[in-house]
């Protein structure tokens, strides 16, 4: 019997390359870039199964492009680079990869609230720079971590996992969601804000953990932003058009707010000509927040799970559109 056929669009790890060339007859894209877009189409017209990132566009033209197509499994959380609709409409079930980056985020998402705060990367380059002459009591203030305020805008895993970890800071925490969930401030000792303007007016640093959506889509502008301390961080380890990148430049060059850590932009890569380069208040990681060896591993096998289930006919592990069986 023929093994069914799957395009993986990018470089992944060993174990989940050995689990798919046992399986599948795999077509692999064995590189640290992905496949440009005429490339995706031509290598999906006979496959069965797609493994992709989340820089691919799954879209009405790749699905048109791959009659044979039963599942797309995302080696990601996100899934906004696929049209789950149209997926669903053509009866496609759609894997991502939930759960198992929510620590390792928090973590790296706390690492840039830190540095940003405390302008780590900033006094990197002025050493390096020469510029270190003597001990100054004025040199490279930052602001205090501890005992100050956090806003946390999604309280899902991951806004959870970092209000775990303001709790051990000794920081008071607030949050905004659509949703309000009374048991988590119980536990951390959280404020609710029913209005995102309310939580950005109290907080010293605000770390976002929210789906981008079309109401998510640039939550934090230029008006968002005007009501923050001039003294707060923004991080952001989210999706980067949920911020307003032009709106946040002129906030940070213009003293509106103090400095931000992000790990996503609104185009990835971002171009190097972009302002937000020039600023020294900004710490700009390119989309690193899961990237440990464990947790990148993890999410590789789980998108592995999702594949074969979906050409297995069983329900996927974990998926977006359930109500499509495999």
């Amino acid at each position: 019997m023929a093994k069914p056929k799957i395009y993986v669009t990018r470089q992944i790890f060993d174990e989940a390359v050995d689990r798919l060339r046992e399986a599948t007859d795999m077509k692999y894209w064995d590189s640290e870039m992905p496949p440009p877009r005429d490339e995706l189409l031509r290598e999906v017209q006979d496959i069965d199964g797609l493994f992709c990132l989340l820089t691919e566009k799954i879209d009405a033209e790749l699905f048109d492009a791959a009659p044979n197509l039963k599942v797309v499994s995302n080696m990601a959380v996100g899934f906004d680079n696929i049209d789950v609709a149209e997926a669903t409409k053509r009866g496609i079930p759609v894997g991502n990869t939930p759960g198992v980056l929510t620590e390792t985020t928090a973590d790296f998402a706390f690492a840039l609230l830190m540095a940003a705060g405390r302008r780590v990367s900033e006094g990197d380059r002025y050493t390096r720079a020469g510029n270190w002459k003597t001990w100054g009591p004025m040199v490279l203030l930052g602001q205090d971590i501890h005992g100050s305020t956090l806003g946390i805008i999604g309280s899902g895993r991951i806004g959870v996992e970092m209000a775990k970890r303001a709790k051990g800071f000794g920081m008071n925490i607030v949050y905004y969601d659509v949703i309000r969930n009374e048991e988590r401030e119980r536990e951390y000792g959280a404020t609710y804000c029913s209005d995102v303007k309310e939580l950005l007016a109290q907080s010293d640093f605000v770390s976002i953990h929210v789906n981008l959506t079309p109401e998510t889509r640039h939550l934090i502008n230029a008006d968002t932003l005007s009501g923050m301390k001039s003294t707060a961080v923004l991080v952001n380890t989210s999706r980067g058009p949920v911020v307003d990148q032009t709106a946040l430049y002129h906030a940070l060059k213009d003293g509106t707010i103090a400095a931000a850590g992000l790990d996503v932009t609104e185009v990835e890569p971002i171009s190097m000509d972009d302002p937000l380069l020039t600023l020294e208040n900004v710490i700009i990681a390119p989309h690193i927040a899961s990237g440990s060896v464990v947790t990148r591993t993890k999410m590789s096998l789980m998108a592995v799970d999702n594949l074969l289930a979906g050409l297995n006919g069983e329900p996927l592990p974990n998926t977006p559109n359930p109500e499509v069986r495999g």
